[in-house]
């Protein structure tokens, strides 16, 4: 590498509502010497990114267009309704899609749910992004239906939430293009499947394969092939016959297969009754 070229590095998006905190250090621990960059994109636009090459790998929502794409879905979201906290909402652990049905519901465009028919009653106008719905809530405006996670992400003192059954589910899935499945790329799924340094299916530094002082570590089957010590009373010694050259083994009952050049046996002979 010249020094005109800069150093390798990682682009990791991520939509709102993820947190890739945990991996993120992960990766900082095993490949110190390689940036990660952290991309935050919108949901819509999570999986242009990948295609344009605007980040190497990322979270995004599922469901997406994953023509070109490979997706690992990793967990799936509780789906909760964002109520002020004096609603009667609140009197319950959690509610139903039908408890809904004369509420107003807001339906943001960047709404990341796949709806076949949004619960409630819809607003005049839809909000053009969650924060704005968040915004709406507060003001007494209708409720929201959202993942948990983003829930969370704009919290407020005077909101809350509650799950919501019989509604659809937002999946989170690490996701990059198929044809750029590079090493960086296997690296990092590694890390969030949560394999360790030394699993077979990662890569692993040149310098691991070495043990102290630069000396090659024998691998298991080399440790299973070396020969034991033999024995010192010379019960367990091998010894090659005069005549042939075969290898015998001279066992206590003098049995083995080699014969001394005068045909006798080397063993002690057997008493005859």
């Amino acid at each position: 590498m010249n020094g005109s070229e800069a150093p390798p590095s990682f682009r990791l998006a991520y939509v709102p509502g993820v947190t890739p905190t945990k991996w993120v250090r992960i990766w900082n621990e095993r490949l110190p010497g390689i940036p990660l960059d952290l991309v935050q994109v919108p949901a819509a636009e999570a999986s242009g990114v990948l295609r344009d090459g605007g980040a190497d790998a990322g979270f995004l929502r599922l469901p997406t267009d994953r023509t070109d794409l490979s997706a690992i879905p990793l967990y799936t979201e509780t789906t909760v309704v964002v109520v002020p906290r004096d609603h009667l909402v609140t009197a319950a652990e959690e509610v139903s899609a039908g408890e809904l049905a004369d509420e107003i519901v807001l339906h943001p465009l960047d709404d990341t749910l796949d709806w076949e028919r949004p619960p409630g009653r819809p607003a005049l106008e839809r909000p053009a992004t969650t924060a704005d719905a968040i915004e709406l809530v507060a003001a007494g405006v209708g409720l929201l239906v959202v993942p948990q996670s983003l829930a969370r992400l704009h919290h407020r003192r005077d909101l809350t939430y509650r799950p919501v059954t019989d509604t659809p589910q937002s999946r989170v899935a690490l996701s990059w293009r198929e044809d750029r499945t590079t090493d960086l790329v296997e690296d990092f799924i590694g890390i969030v499947r949560g394999r360790t340094v030394n699993s077979t299916r990662g890569r692993r530094p040149a310098a691991e394969e070495a043990g102290p002082g630069g000396r090659e570590r024998p691998n298991r089957q080399e440790k299973q092939g070396r020969a034991k010590p033999q024995r010192s009373d010379g019960g367990g010694a091998r010894r090659k016959s005069a005549a042939g050259g075969q290898t015998g083994r001279a066992g206590r009952r003098g049995s083995g297969s080699a014969k001394g050049s005068g045909g006798g046996r080397r063993g002690r002979p057997r008493r005859r009754s």
